[in-house]
């Protein structure tokens, strides 16, 4: 300012009498671009040797913060729209003014994005908007639309009538699969370059788009019948829906929530779930299946119905031999109505809600008999079949027979042997064997030697009695055994031999019989004709020709 002054001091001297008519008021800066809500600094001076009144006009709020003889400087304060500045001095009775336009921007600090819908079903459209609240100036603003980072569309603001003019651009897009998951943006940029200021980024935050399909309802898989209490399986299955991977299933019967296991493949989705029915009646089994913004729900009716097996008693678990028996087959408490009953070896069917029975006197062979019983009963047109089973066991006393317990056993010596003694009895016989008194182990085999020769005491014991046998065990020699295969070779050897001369003999008489037969029929033919001679000689007698 000091400069300013000097130069406008010089000017008075040189040109003394023209300096009131060719004074010039000028303003600094000459161009104003002032952010939203900033202050500005504003000079106004003159050449004006002796300046009369002197300012600025403004709406903006002003502070002079300094002066001079030739100049006056303000602080314009909270500046939030464009104004037109008036900066005049006087200059002997004469007034001239200087104007400085100020211009306020405003940078695009927030860019929102929107997705209309956020989910969107395939072959519909959508709308990508985008929206930059107070921004300014508007006619410096571009708006870029962006899918990933191809661009879908780009709008400027210039040519737009003031008026109507908001910082928002939004267009429309069909959805296809293969936009699934893709991000998209926008990009704000404000250019102030052409007015001295710099340029201005923004962008919003991604957005991702969700594409789906869901056009068939779910189907519910289960049996008509389920009975309380069983675990049964059942299914939900949707198909046709993309992304299949990501459909949620709810399933309940009645208000008991099921926990399914989910799978997907391809543009199919299902649910696997195992369901106990906790009480009987008519029920109902519902699929909610979910995708995105979007839901469908199938109902299937059930009949939960209450059958367990049949009960069957055997009134002696354990008789003994020649006990009478008594076995009962009756529907159980919880099945209602009563189920038909057909017990095994029972001679009649039982009376509706009636046990079938059947009286047995234990037999030996009795013992592990099976018996089964059958109830059947009709569940909604349906019949179904249950059926218990139970083995008689019989007690009696051991017994050891000769095909279990030889009594004569002959051992090889030498070789690895054991005491063949297999009792029977129920409950089954513990057995002891003995040999000059000493217990023999039964359980490990033994080398033979001669000193196991000799007769073994075995008694087989349970809770209904005992009984012993005597087994006379024999040891052979290698050299005895194989002294008793020669003699059996030789003894068969010898049977052969006779077999074949017996044969032999009864052979040849009729061989020589054969060879003798032509001989005999000639002998017996000339004996036939010598006889005939006779008759005819005796026909040609002297007194008969």
């Amino acid at each position: 300012m000091l400069l300013f002054g000097t130069w406008a001091l010089l000017a008075l001297i040189l040109c003394p009498g023209a300096t009131e008519e060719l004074f010039e008021v000028s303003v600094w800066p000459d161009q104003a671009l002032v952010e939203f809500g900033q202050s500005l600094v504003v000079n106004c001076s003159t050449t004006c040797p002796d300046p009369g009144p002197s300012g600025i006009e403004t709406f903006l709020k002003k502070t002079q913060v300094g002066k001079g003889p030739q100049w006056k400087e303000f602080l314009l304060e909270d500046i939030a729209e464009n104004s037109i500045l008036q900066c005049f001095f006087s200059c002997s009775g004469i007034q001239k003014e200087m104007s400085l336009g100020i211009s306020v921007y405003q940078p695009p600090e927030h860019v929102i994005l929107e997705l209309q819908p956020a989910w969107v079903a395939v072959d519909e459209a959508f709308t990508v908007k985008c929206h930059v609240p107070n921004v300014a100036p508007l006619e410096n603003l571009t708006l870029t639309l962006l899918q990933g980072n191809r661009e879908l569309h780009r709008k400027n603001f210039v040519s737009l009538a003031m008026a109507v003019q908001r910082a928002e651009v939004a267009i429309s897009v069909r959805a296809q699969r293969e936009d699934d998951r893709c991000n998209f943006s926008c990009h704000a940029q404000l250019d102030l370059s052409s007015q001295g200021g710099g340029l201005f980024h923004s962008s919003s935050a991604i957005m991702v788009l969700r594409i789906f399909e869901f056009s068939q309802s779910p189907q519910i898989w289960v049996s008509p019948l389920l009975e309380v209490g069983m675990a049964e399986s059942v299914s939900c299955v949707v198909a046709r829906v993309f992304p299949a991977k990501e459909v949620m299933f709810y399933m309940l019967l009645g208000d008991q929530e099921l926990n399914p296991f989910l799978s997907w493949e391809g543009d199919t989705a299902w649910a696997n779930a195992t369901v106990r029915a906790l009480e009987t009646g008519d029920q109902e089994l519902s699929c909610l299946v979910s995708l995105g913004p979007m839901e469908q729900k199938t109902k299937e009716p059930v009949y939960v119905y209450s059958f367990p097996p049949p009960v069957l008693e055997i009134e002696e678990s354990y008789p003994s031999v020649g006990t009478d028996v008594n076995v009962t087959c009756s529907g159980h408490v919880l099945t209602s109505p009563s189920p038909t009953l057909r017990l095994q070896g029972a001679p009649d069917l039982p009376a509706p809600g009636e046990p079938a029975w059947i009286l047995v006197t234990a037999r030996e062979e009795d013992d592990g008999r099976n018996f089964s019983c059958e109830a059947s009963l009709e569940v909604q047109g349906q019949q179904l079949i249950k059926t218990t089973a139970i083995q008689l066991h019989v007690f009696y006393e051991p017994r050891l027979e000769e095909s279990g317990c030889p009594g004569n056993q002959t051992w090889v010596e030498g070789t690895e042997q054991m005491l063949a003694c297999i009792p029977k009895g129920n409950p089954t016989p513990s057995m002891v064997c003995t040999r000059n008194g000493m217990i023999f182990n039964l359980e490990v085999p033994q080398t033979a030697t001669q000193n196991h020769t000799g007769t073994y005491c075995c008694v087989a014991t349970n809770q209904l009695g005992s009984v012993s046998k005597d087994i006379a065990v024999i040891v052979q020699g290698l050299d005895e055994d194989l002294s008793s295969t020669i003699f059996i070779i030789i003894i068969v050897a010898l049977g052969v031999g006779v077999v074949t001369i017996a044969l032999y003999l009864n052979y040849r008489p009729c061989k020589i019989e054969r060879r003798k037969l032509p001989y005999r029929q000639k002998e017996n033919s000339k004996e036939e004709e010598s006889q005939l001679d006779v008759q005819q000689a005796e026909k040609c007698s002297p007194h008969n020709c």
